[in-house]
This record gives structure tokens, C-alpha cells and sequence, in this order.
């Protein structure tokens, strides 16, 4: 049996201001967003909409938008910001 993955990663429905939709990530159940910044929190209700996508998928949405994939390991731990 494996353990489930410490992050799990969503992206939101493409809108006019993000064409490929914004990426989230789930840490122990707080809910942060991608921004320019790094990553912000959300809080503890993931958007509706949002969908769950693998890691591979948030590596390519990384590569398609021109972020640094290491942001993917720096998803802050809860209590941390």
C-alpha cells in the first residue's frame, strides 16, 4: 500500500484573466494558490469548480505558464506563512 502524496494539486476552470486556469495545492487541508508571490492561502474550502490533477499535470501547466517547477515542492506547511 502506498502513502498518499504529502501535496495534492487542482487547477481552477480557464477564465479571461487565466487562460489555463490557476493552480492550487492541498497541504493538510488548507488550500493555497499559485500567485507571483509564491504560494498564498486560501483556507480550508477548495473552490468548486477546481479539479484534481496529477503531479505530472501541475508540471506541465508549470512549464506551459513559465514557472519554476521547484514551486511545486515549496507548497507551504500549514502554520508556516
Amino acid at each position: 500500500m502506498t502513502r498518499p502524496e504529502a501535496v495534492r494539486f487542482l487547477r481552477t476552470e480557464p477564465s479571461m484573466a487565466f487562460m489555463e486556469g490557476r493552480l492550487l495545492a492541498l497541504r493538510e487541508g488548507v488550500v493555497y494558490v499559485l500567485a507571483p508571490d509564491g504560494w498564498a492561502r486560501l483556507g480550508r474550502e477548495r473552490p468548486s469548480t477546481a479539479v484534481w490533477i496529477e503531479r505530472e499535470a501541475a508540471e506541465d501547466w508549470c512549464e506551459a505558464e513559465g514557472w519554476d517547477l521547484h514551486l511545486l515542492d515549496a507548497v507551504p506547511v500549514p502554520g508556516s506563512l
